[in-house]
């Protein structure tokens, strides 16, 4: 098929003309909001054409670094788009543009309005220079979780919840059995709350030279005036966009007389005009190290890309990748990027055995892990060689949950009535109108355990530990990349570059480069694919639901449609 995002691709008659001689500036506008990574199907480029791809960011900012001709990046700060574990790894790629020497810029109306700014703000001090509007706010304002829970409003309807969960830490299901928090979800939750919150302001104190304590003193006071933030040192400049560039022109210019003025672009475009379209693969015989992308929700099936925003991560779609790599002679590494709060957990162990096959292989496989890889997110990860987390990545809830919502009486209340014939003592099981009966609860213990014992069974061996020791840190237990790395489910602390520099070692091939894997050619939507080992059978498609036979009960609980190997409750924080 026709890639409809190349063809529409507005023409620009500078891209033909000669390239300007004077100092490159690079711009980045993150109030535009990131994608993960670029989709497949052409649908989705003509949509997200105009969209910044995350990798390309990075990618573009690290090419700058190292390119003469680039003598500055300057960046309008948001974190759209943008979770904890995302920004850290953004501030990680401008430190290292900032440490060649050349100036960061980060500017902003405002590090938050009506609401907090504290991700905005903390990108922000990865830079040389922070500037804010003269009418601009610091919400720098310390971080908050909260959870709603049904439990009240159900027993109004005569509605009432049945299910289970291994262990007492795994509580999506607290919502509709409880009216607050148990003391093991406050446990847990709060704990994620102080290990971000202690990350941001040691990140604070020390890029601004201020003390840990005065952080938190000002981090109480706020949202802080802009006048406040420069009394108090959290800004370096008041000062409208104009100004802003202008002083930057300037300070690139340099005094020479007839200095021709710097040149603006955006990263990406920078990137892209320096990255060579992809060659035909079979021409293409250059070695490389493969990234291999999953985020969403797992199921069962192929991964599809909703047009209305959100993916689900295909565990056909992903194998299938990863059978791929195997076979291509050029990769000698693969790179895993996962984001994802989990789903099936058939599908996730499915992932997991290629994974592992891929590097029994011979071919090193490290997993990179974004905002959130927990549950099954963090389950695929258990094939690999290494783990590689950022601090505030979400990880770990090594557990697992079921049940249904009980309408009959709510029903019944309201005169509707039903029917039903059937054969088999559990045909009626997961069915909404009664409770679970004594046998079906005893098939839904089994379960539970069964799907508990063999996750911590595969994290032990993955992990070389024992079965106890990873009881002890599981129980569906969430912890920052930070505390998982203590507790031993993650190796080290980074994001892709450290996965890319752990799987080159690990292969022992030198700085070979990073490929996004698989490229299938546009024309392989056309033919059919020869066999599931076909690199095209990859290409993105449809799904399946990952709840299977529970999936309408699932809905009308309430539960994560991805499947009951999904972290509980969902993480934003601003």
């Amino acid at each position: 098929m026709v890639d409809l995002a190349k063809i529409t691709e507005p023409l620009s008659l500078k891209r033909f003309g000669p390239r300007t001689q004077g100092p490159l500036v690079l711009e980045l506008d993150l109030t535009e909001g990131v994608v993960d990574e670029a989709p497949s199907d052409p649908l989705s480029q003509l949509m997200n054409r105009r969209k910044q791809h995350y990798l390309e960011v990075l990618e573009g900012i690290r090419r700058g670094a190292r390119d003469p001709e680039v003598a500055a990046l300057i960046v309008r700060v948001d974190a759209r788009g943008l979770g904890p574990a995302k920004v850290q790894e953004l501030r990680d790629t401008v430190a290292d543009f900032r440490a060649t020497g050349k100036p960061t810029v980060a500017w902003a109306d405002t590090f938050g309005e009506a609401g907090s700014g504290n991700l905005p703000y903390y990108l922000a001090t990865a830079f040389s220079r922070v500037v804010l509007s003269p009418t601009g706010l610091v919400g720098l304002s310390g971080l908050m979780s909260r959870s709603t829970f049904f439990k009240g409003a159900l027993d109004k309807l005569d509605v009432r919840f049945e299910g289970g969960a291994r262990h007492e830490y795994k509580n999506a299901v607290d919502p509709f059995t409880r009216t607050g928090y148990s003391d093991a979800h406050r446990e847990a939750t709060g704990r994620i709350v102080e290990s971000m919150n202690d990350q941001i302001v040691e990140a604070v104190a020390e890029s601004r030279g201020l003390t840990a304590e005065r952080v938190r003193e000002l981090i109480d006071t706020a949202p802080i005036l802009a006048s406040e933030a420069l009394e108090a040192g959290l800004v370096d400049r008041l000062a409208y966009r104009d100004e802003v560039y202008a002083e930057l022109n300037e300070q690139v210019r340099g005094k020479a007389d007839k200095a021709p003025d710097p040149a603006l672009q955006f990263v990406t475009r920078y990137h892209r005009r320096h990255t060579s379209p992809p060659k035909p693969r079979i021409a293409d015989q250059e070695a490389h190290v493969a990234l291999i992308s999953a985020s969403g929700g797992i199921s069962l099936g192929k991964s599809r890309r909703s047009p209305m925003g959100g993916t689900v991560m295909g565990s056909d779609t992903v194998c299938a990748a990863f059978r791929a790599a195997r076979q291509d002679p050029r990769i000698k590494a693969v790179v895993f990027r996962v984001d994802s709060g989990g789903g099936s957990a058939i599908a996730s162990d499915l992932i997991r055995r290629e994974s592992q096959l891929t590097r029994e292989a011979g071919k090193p496989v490290v997993t990179s892990m974004g905002d959130v890889a927990g549950s099954g997110g963090y389950y695929v990860a258990l094939g690999s060689d290494a783990i590689v987390a950022e601090p505030a990545t979400i990880t770990g809830s090594i557990g697992v949950l079921t049940g249904k919502l009980v309408l009959g009486p709510l029903k019944e209340r309201f005169g509707i009535t039903s029917d039903s014939v059937s054969e088999g003592a559990h045909a009626g099981m997961f069915d909404s109108e009664e409770g679970f009966d004594e046998s079906e609860w005893e098939r839904i213990n089994t379960l539970l355990d069964d799907i508990y014992q063999d996750f911590v069974s595969k994290v032990a061996a993955a992990r070389g530990r024992t079965w106890d020791e990873i009881h002890e840190v599981a129980k569906g237990r969430i912890w920052t990349g930070a505390d998982a790395r203590e507790r031993g489910l993650v190796d080290e602390l980074g994001g892709i570059e450290t996965a890319v520099r752990i799987a080159r070692a690990k292969a022992d091939v030198g700085p070979l480069p990073l490929r996004v894997f698989p490229r299938p050619h546009p024309l392989d939507r056309l033919r059919q694919h020869e066999s599931s080992e076909d690199l095209a059978s990859s290409d993105p498609q449809t799904v399946l639901s990952a709840w299977g036979p529970l999936e309408h009960m699932a809905a009308r609980l309430g539960l994560p449609a991805a499947g009951p190997l999904t972290m509980p409750g969902s993480w934003e924080i601003r």
